[in-house]
């Protein structure tokens, strides 16, 4: 099934797309082997990831980009991540509601996935469902993030050119810098230039790079745009190709994947590692009991956990379920 489903969506069949990704962000029995086919098809779309506070006008943003690369003829995937429903877990598809305008456009896709609790602000599913839209033939994705703050600096691992979006409003720039943005971004973008102090925080902003450890082959741009109006949005197109050219020219785009591939394997084992434990501890197997011990007092947590660690005493009631 899952060979018929790619070679559908090589072929340009969305709903073939639409099922790998809901397999994808289910996280089915499928989804090693649709990663292992799809990899093949991986690495030619450029991902570009958009993340600022709340209210920066982000998802307005995305659609005029979207906009942008359609004019000049590249595919586009969009992946939204909403915030998940308390209720369902689902996403709450404000995003895709408001990117109406390509729903007829069979050059875009558009997909919003729930944070289902992620600490990131990004979904496990979301690497997977960028390698689908990448084996799809989509040149570029848009990866746009609930919203920003000290571990939203996540999507400097799924990126390769990451857009933070602010607004005049946004305050101190001391404080953008103490949010660690200056670091993760590669563009700043400040939204709604229409406010007042939007010229004079863009100026704050850029003054503030020449404070930051950049590196010597790119310095961020400062850019102002006004998403709802279009004004401005070519501009960050533009600035956004120049990136990946001096990324490509600099051999920084083979680096940046490369560690985000080993950055993957290894939390993709923390992951298994986490789901392990939580699984033993559900059958009250090997932590139970040291688990109750530490809830009542009798023990140290961290001296509790070192020496189950250290035991392998976990590792082999593991290795007994897989064999159960």
């Amino acid at each position: 099934m899952e060979k018929e489903l790619i070679e559908k969506m090589r072929d340009g069949d969305s709903r073939s797309l639409a099922r790998l990704l809901t397999l994808v962000e289910r996280n089915t029995s499928e989804v090693v082997d649709i990663l292992d086919q799809v990899f093949p098809y991986t690495g030619n779309a450029h991902v570009i990831g958009i993340t600022g506070p709340p209210g920066a006008g982000k998802s307005t943003l995305v659609d005029q980009l979207t906009l942008s690369y359609r004019e000049k003829g590249a595919t586009v995937g969009v992946l939204a991540v909403d915030p998940s429903s308390p209720f369902t877990g689902g996403a709450l598809l404000g995003d895709r509601i408001r990117m109406q305008q390509h729903y007829l456009d069979s050059g875009v896709f558009i997909r919003s996935l729930a944070t289902r609790g992620s600490s990131g602000g990004l979904p496990r599913a979301t690497r997977g469902a960028v390698k689908i839209l990448d084996a799809a033939k989509k040149d570029v994705i848009i990866l746009e993030t609930v919203g920003v703050g000290q571990t939203e600096l996540e999507i400097m691992s799924v990126a390769d050119s990451v857009v933070v979006v602010l607004v005049p409003e946004a305050g101190d720039v001391i404080q953008t810098l103490k949010a660690g943005l200056l670091e993760i971004a590669d563009i700043f973008v400040v939204n709604k230039a229409d406010r007042d102090g939007a010229g004079a925080f863009a100026t704050n902003l850029d003054a503030m790079l020449n404070l930051a450890q950049i590196e010597p082959w790119w310095r961020p741009l400062v850019l102002q745009t006004q998403a709802t109006n279009g004004v401005g949005v070519d501009l960050l197109h533009n600035g956004i190709e120049k990136h990946r050219t001096e990324l490509e020219k600099s051999g920084n785009l083979s680096l940046r994947r490369k560690n985000r591939s080993r950055t993957e394997f290894i939390r993709t084992i923390e992951q298994g590692i986490n789901d392990m434990l939580i699984e033993l501890e559900r059958k009250e197997t090997v932590t139970r009991d040291i688990i109750t011990d530490v809830e009542n007092g009798n023990r140290d947590p961290f001296v509790a956990a070192s020496e189950v660690m250290n035991s392998g005493r976990m590792l082999q009631e593991w290795l007994n379920s897989i064999n159960d």
